[in-house]
């Protein structure tokens, strides 16, 4: 029997090292076939409306929690905090001493010892004549910190290949050799991975997309490459062991404030971001299907997250790989019906409410039961969330504050895994301005505009591309990708960019995970 407030480490079981320079402290413990032919609905049941609604906060020390594992995850989103919390206030100091004797000299000692970065010289020389230009510090401090967090993240963390090795052997366990995932570009789901369904770093694909909107032909690329590593290589399996490719795509809502704080890019509606979540999961399994018959082995899975409390909502799909957005288990429902069971109690009840959804009759009811392995990794899911849970009742009081944007920067370009802190970056995947001007749209005139332009800060935005050493030319080609985004960006939000309230950083690196960030100069 696992003792109350404590449970078994997960397959998925991580330890994170809090950012160097950080005064943050982890507080002790508290006591297969084809696409679903059936139309989508366009408008909610009066039930099936009831079952969208998620319940309010939650009280800490669930038996199934763990409370090591969220110690860590505490400490580690603490010292990420608390970085990038002491900006402002040191600037703001700097800002008070411009017109001193020797202020070249006190600035950057002041930044140095409180930041660990310089400022720029240019910058302090000229402030006898206009004034210090406090938004190109601002810009300046927000990418320096920000090639600090990620140069530093993998210092001391020669346990992550274990860590994903273990969870792949999880997966194919699960008759998975491959789980991709497309959340909401959103800020708050930036956690998604690491903190809401505590994946491992190098064991899951990652690549966020506005409104989850993932771009099905690069998926389908995607799909094909792995397929030929398998053919190839073995790679994690060969190709005659029945193994499945797992796409899921993550879709967001509020259950503080519905209505306004929902996913920006679905006009705050969950029904409408759940419903396009799905039409592009279909749309993706069809396409590989009509590409490389129907044989071709997709699974694909929906997952809801409320932003407020990292509920999730899984939706269970039936015999046939078919979903509906009514036939789901909730993780805040389950906590609340287990929060006062033992754990062994609390784990069966999991087990259950699964089998419930599946046989569940009326408004979203399916076709028996999915595949055990898909089964298994929905299980361990909801296990894993009941922990975040737990975290977010016990050091957020069960609900955010924050239950809006507060990101502090716009990552365009490539996924940073290193950057998975609950509202911290707000992603715009693109490979031209022309593709991805939606999601770019979204971040700069929907949330930053409120955020930092109204206040008369400027809008950092991060312009992330890999290239692959071993390719002839590949640092090149991403060198000029860089700076072509750069300039689209500029000239897109030029009124911005002329009165200095955009500003656009620069980085590329190899592929390799762990590789370090490699700035380039304007």
């Amino acid at each position: 029997m696992v003792r109350r407030g404590r449970r078994k480490t997960s397959p998925f079981g991580t330890r994170y090292a809090t950012p160097r320079g950080s005064a943050a402290r982890a507080p002790a413990a508290q006591a297969s076939t084809g696409v679903a032919s059936q139309p989508l609905v366009s408008a909610v049941p009066p039930k099936a409306a009831a079952a969208l609604e998620t319940p309010a906060g939650l009280k800490p020390g669930h038996p199934l929690a763990d409370v090591a594992d969220n110690e860590r995850l505490y400490a580690f989103e603490s010292g990420f905090r608390d970085r990038f919390a002491n900006l402002v206030p040191v600037l703001k100091e700097v800002h008070a001493l411009q017109h001193e004797r020797d202020f070249e000299e006190k600035a950057q000692r002041i930044v140095e010892d409180n930041l660990g970065y310089r400022l720029p010289e240019r910058v302090l020389e000229d402030a006898w004549i206009n004034d210090l230009d406090t938004r190109e510090l601002y810009l300046h401090g927000t990418f320096e910190l920000f090639d600090q967090l990620v140069n530093e993240y993998w210092a001391g963390r020669d346990d992550l290949v274990d860590e994903a090795e273990r969870a792949i052997a999880y997966f194919l366990d699960c008759d998975f050799h491959e789980v991709d995932i497309s959340p909401c570009s959103d800020g708050r789901l930036l956690s998604l991975r690491r903190f809401i369904l505590r994946l491992p770093d190098l064991a899951v694909r990652v690549k966020s997309y506005a409104g989850a909107q993932f771009d099905i032909e690069e998926d389908v690329r995607h799909w094909t490459k792995r397929e030929l590593l398998r053919f190839r290589e073995g790679r994690p399996t060969t190709a005659d062991v029945p193994s499945r490719y797992l796409k899921i795509a993550a879709y967001h809502y509020s259950s503080a404030d519905p209505h306004h704080q929902g996913c920006a890019a679905h006009g705050n509606s969950e029904r409408d971001a759940a419903d396009a979540a799905l039409r592009q999961l279909r749309a993706f399994r069809q396409a590989i299907e009509n590409t490389y018959c129907c044989g071709a082995s997709v699974d694909t899975l929906l997952i809801g997250v409320d932003t407020d409390t990292d509920a999730v909502k899984i939706h269970i799909p039936d015999a046939e790989t078919r979903m509906s957005l009514y036939r789901f288990v909730d993780s805040a429902k389950l906590y609340r019906e287990t929060q006062d069971q033992d754990a062994h109690n609390a784990e069966l009840r999991v087990y259950q409410a699964i089998q419930d959804a599946i046989h569940q009759q009326g408004w979203g009811h399916g076709n028996g039961a999915p595949h055990e392995g898909m089964l298994r990794l929905i299980s361990r899911l909801l296990l894993n969330n009941i922990s975040q849970l737990d975290y977010v009742a016990r050091y957020h009081n069960g609900h955010y504050a924050d239950v809006g944007h507060r990101e502090r920067v716009i990552i365009v370009g490539q996924e940073v895994e290193e950057m998975q802190v609950r509202n911290f970056a707000y992603f715009a995947h693109l490979e031209t301005m022309e593709e991805g001007a939606h999601g770019m749209d979204v971040g700069v005139n929907k949330i930053f505009r409120q955020l930092n332009v109204e206040r008369g800060l400027p809008v950092p935005v991060v312009i992330h591309y890999r290239y692959d050493r071993k390719v002839p030319g590949s640092r090149e080609r991403v060198e000029a990708r860089c700076r072509r985004i750069r300039d689209q960006i500029m000239a897109r939000y030029r009124e911005l960019a002329e009165k200095g309230l955009i500003g656009c950083h620069m980085v590329i690196r190899d592929k390799r995970s762990g590789s370090q960030l490699e700035p380039l100069a304007g």
